[in-house]
């Protein structure tokens, strides 16, 4: 507000310039929902490194396609993941009795905290603190000093542990300091083989258990759910449930190609019964690949195994926004696949022609070029749906957009709803669309050939100021894939002369 002129002289007002910077949101933060060896059940925690997904969650696990999948994913590009572990009831956590009365309980679920060492010593010349040693099966140690029993101590062991321990959490403490003494973790259970009931079932989402989970996170971009179990396919129940919720948080879905998809006629008709269980209108936030791969496993003296492609995929699309935008296609030479030595079924140009029209891309195998992502299509993208989100990157831009607008414009909710607000919205969001016009995310040799962005009194009437809405209308011309480049050749012949 102006300040009073109350005296002669000279007053300076700062005058809001109604420049509210509107950020792009993320575009390659996947979530991966399945077993691990350890970990927090049920919790969407970040990585952004294997080496930290190894610490957090104990790494290559045989039992965990889940942990193969994010092998590949860092490896090929990716760089921001969340990790949601699920399992059974029966999943139970190592305890131990340490000190005649200090009982401990594992960090985490699982049998990697069977066998676990805790040490109890005294602190000399105390007659109260005490320091606990902590060593896991794989090496770990942990060392907390000078702890005390007393729950208002400002070393409480139960805080201390709580805070700082990544191995274990305090269950009962005794009246008074435990004895010198060493205990040996047992009980702990990994639980059995996962399933629908466990990452999508409809009663999940009101505990914000299995991919219902990710409510607990601010973004994902990317959903990958990979086999419940070497051998044990994701159920047609969870990948509906899956795209669904995609389509709710603006997401994408990478799903796997089912083992049965041995050849280029499981392959067709897997993909309509794929499409027909998650719906149409959710299979724009998916997108199928097919064939799988032939990877070395480090568990298995590197012998060739195979395994599903989401991992890597995703680590393609990753590296494909980071290089380039997520306007392009994550698809083509520049999208090799590393380390696939080679695919489960070698497609042909036919062959491909075929599965192309049907919305599921592949992945080839070229000379020199090696593997590569071959398609780059929403599973809505068959022809004979000819959808305006036939296209994986035009649906991913339209997420990207949608999601930066929606964060950047929270400011405009309870503003006066009249043209000075209109006005402030016009330029900040046209900035960003103009900011993303240079980086080439469009079509158009200019702004008003690639964007437009409106808000007045035509797209706001006074019937919805009476209401309390306002209305912004932005349109943009998304770039489409080359997918079918034609060269024509002709021969020229040569001139007769009369």
């Amino acid at each position: 507000m102006p300040q009073p002129l109350t005296y002669p002289g000279v007053y300076i007002e700062e005058v809001p310039s109604g420049v509210r910077t509107i950020t792009g949101v993320a575009t390659s933060i996947t979530a991966f929902v399945g077993r691990t060896v350890k970990g927090p059940l049920d919790e969407p925690v970040r990585v952004q490194s294997y080496a930290e997904f190894e610490r957090r969650f104990g790494g290559l696990w045989r039992a965990s396609p889940l942990s193969y999948a994010v092998t590949h994913y860092f490896a090929h590009g990716g760089s921001d993941a969340l990790i949601v572990r699920v399992a059974t009831d029966e999943a139970a956590a190592a305890t131990a009795m340490v000190g005649g009365g200090l009982e401990l309980t594992a960090a985490s679920e699982g049998e990697w905290a069977n066998g676990m060492e805790a040490t109890v010593e005294h602190v000399p010349g105390s007659t109260e603190a005490f320091n606990l040693m902590l060593t896991a099966p794989d090496g770990t140690e942990e060392r907390h000093l000078n702890l005390s029993v007393a729950v208002d101590a400002p070393r409480s062991v139960a805080k201390v542990l709580e805070a700082r321990s990544a191995l274990a959490r305090v269950s009962s403490t005794p009246a008074s300091r435990p004895t010198e003494d060493s205990a040996t973790f047992s009980g702990g259970h990994n639980g059995g083989e996962v399933g629908h009931e466990q990452i999508a079932a409809p009663d999940l989402a009101a505990d914000r258990k299995g991919i219902y989970a990710l409510n607990k996170a601010d973004l994902f971009n990317l959903l990958c759910i990979p086999p419940y179990a070497p051998g044990k396919d994701v159920s047609s129940d969870t990948w509906a449930a899956a795209a669904g919720y995609c389509k709710d948080r603006r997401a994408v879905l990478v799903v796997d190609p089912p083992a049965g998809w041995t050849d280029v006629a499981a392959a067709e008709r897997g993909v309509g019964e794929l499409r027909s269980a998650i719906g149409t209108a959710n299979a724009t936030n998916a997108a199928v690949y097919f064939p799988r791969l032939e990877m070395a496993d480090p568990l298995q003296e590197n012998r060739t195994e195979e395994f599903v492609p989401c991992g890597a995929v995703a680590g393609v699309m990753a590296r494909t926004d980071a290089q380039r935008g997520v306007w392009k296609a994550p698809a083509g030479l520049e999208a090799s696949l590393v380390g696939v030595r080679a695919l489960t079924y070698k497609l042909t140009d036919a062959e491909n022609g075929r599965l192309n029209r049907l919305g599921l891309n592949c992945l080839r195998t070229f000379p020199v070029s090696g593997r590569v992502v071959w398609g780059a299509r929403t599973l809505a993208g068959a022809d004979q749906l000819a959808s305006e989100w036939k296209y994986l990157p035009v649906r991913r831009l339209a997420l990207f957009i949608e999601e930066s607008l929606y964060r950047g414009t929270q400011w405009v909710v309870f503003e006066p709803n009249d043209e000075p607000l209109w006005a402030q919205i016009r330029l900040n969001v046209g900035a960003f669309m103009q900011d993303l016009f240079r980086q080439g995310a469009f079509q158009g040799r200019s702004p008003r050939e690639a964007y437009f962005v409106k808000c007045d009194g035509e797209t706001t009437t006074q019937a919805d100021i009476d209401r309390g809405i306002v209305n912004i209308l932005v349109g943009f011309a998304p770039l489409k894939p080359a997918e079918f480049v034609v060269i024509r050749i002709q021969q020229i012949a040569g001139e007769i002369q009369t």
